[in-house]
């Protein structure tokens, strides 16, 4: 008898310590999504990007192709690279691939065809339109890419001199621990995202990642929804998940904010406040109307918004390297987290993340530009 009590007393205390043990690590777990939220909360007025490089090549005509002048992401990096084109002496044009695969490869053998100095390949990614790149190769027209691909820097095999982003697996890491750490390690996640752009599914795939690391945490959906398609398919689709989940539904997150454009309606339809569950937070570009909607609490937390100005003068800088035969840059951005506690600092007035970090000098300096 006294051995049996023994086994039982054993058992019951390595459950014991088994609990205390999971505790922890869901402690720990939530202390670190808390320090990255932190950290990227805070305001970038330090420049850390490049100080070197060559000087401005000789004027030429550059293309920007965008994948959709609907998304505002592209629509933002477009306008930093008109800007800095202005400011090295090149003349910009800019193409609109409509969305769709068709009108991208239209919209890039038109680029083509202009012979341009060089094509920027403007947010979709570079295995679907393989013929064109290769084409672009054999022409020797340089590529520089952004959100072409899920890793910033060079791919080779694709020709793209160099893929201007910030690390993808960050930004996913913290929309995703922002949701862990809002709820308390309790989220209820739907993740949105468009697997006809890699970068789009594998962002996602690392948001999901992170929640599901989550002790407390689900995934209750993982939505695969053309982006293209948002303004039709959102206001729907938001309605069947608040059926199916109803208010386990704590937390959206998606690979962009466009999603979020069009769920307000719906959100408000079913009773939900602006500033209450299903609270949402965007893996993406940062766009004027997310800005609002955070600024406003209307059904948008957070954005993790790319430096779309800063990373148009990026773009340029890096095709001046591709035309003088050097290296790329090396420079990822820092990620950033807008919320309401921050939305005013950063070029926030402005609807916009715009780091006051000096940037323009500092590519101007390099170029040697007045």
């Amino acid at each position: 008898m006294k051995t049996v009590r023994t086994r039982i007393t054993t058992a019951v205390i390595a459950l014991y310590t088994a609990g205390l043990a999971g505790h922890a690590l869901a402690d720990d777990f939530l202390d670190a999504a808390k320090q990255k939220v932190a950290v990227a909360t805070m305001s970038q007025e330090k420049w850390d990007g490049p100080t070197t490089g060559p000087k401005a090549a000789a004027g030429g005509t550059i293309v920007f192709v965008a994948g959709d002048m609907k998304n505002g992401g592209i629509v933002g990096v477009s306008k930093g690279v008109e800007e800095a084109g202005k400011a090295i002496g090149w003349n910009v044009r800019v193409i609109d691939g409509q969305g769709s695969v068709s009108g991208r490869t239209a919209a890039l053998n038109q680029a083509l065809a202009l012979k341009p100095a060089g094509i920027v390949v403007g947010g979709f990614d570079t295995t679907e339109q393989k013929v064109a790149f290769e084409n672009a190769a054999k022409s020797g027209v340089p590529l520089v890419g952004w959100h072409s691909g899920e890793k910033p820097g060079p791919n080779e095999k694709a020709s793209l001199y160099a893929n201007v982003t910030t690390v993808t697996d960050d930004v996913a890491d913290v929309a995703a621990s922002w949701a862990v750490v809002d709820s308390g390690g309790k989220a209820g996640v739907v993740i949105f995202t468009d697997s006809q752009y890699a970068i789009a599914l594998y962002k996602a795939k690392a948001m999901e990642a992170v929640i599901k690391k989550c002790g407390g945490c689900t995934v209750l959906s993982f939505e695969d929804s053309p982006i293209s398609e948002s303004s039709t398919r959102m206001p729907q689709l938001t309605t069947s998940l608040l059926q199916r989940f109803g208010d386990k539904w704590t937390h959206s997150l998606a690979i962009n904010d466009l999603y979020f454009d069009f769920m307000g309606p719906s959100l408000s339809a079913a009773g939900k406040k602006g500033d209450g569950g299903p609270k949402a937070v965007s893996a993406g570009d940062g766009s004027e109307a997310a800005y609002q909607r955070i600024r406003s609490k209307r059904f948008q937390a957070g954005t993790v918004p790319e430096p779309l100005n800063m990373q148009g003068w990026q773009v340029v800088d890096e095709l001046n390297r591709a035309f003088n035969k050097v290296a790329w840059s090396g420079y990822n951005p820092k990620v950033h987290l807008v919320t309401v506690d921050n939305v005013g600092k950063d070029g926030g007035p402005k609807n916009i993340f715009d780091p006051d970090n000096g940037y323009r000098d500092q590519y101007k300096r390099i170029w040697g530009k007045p």
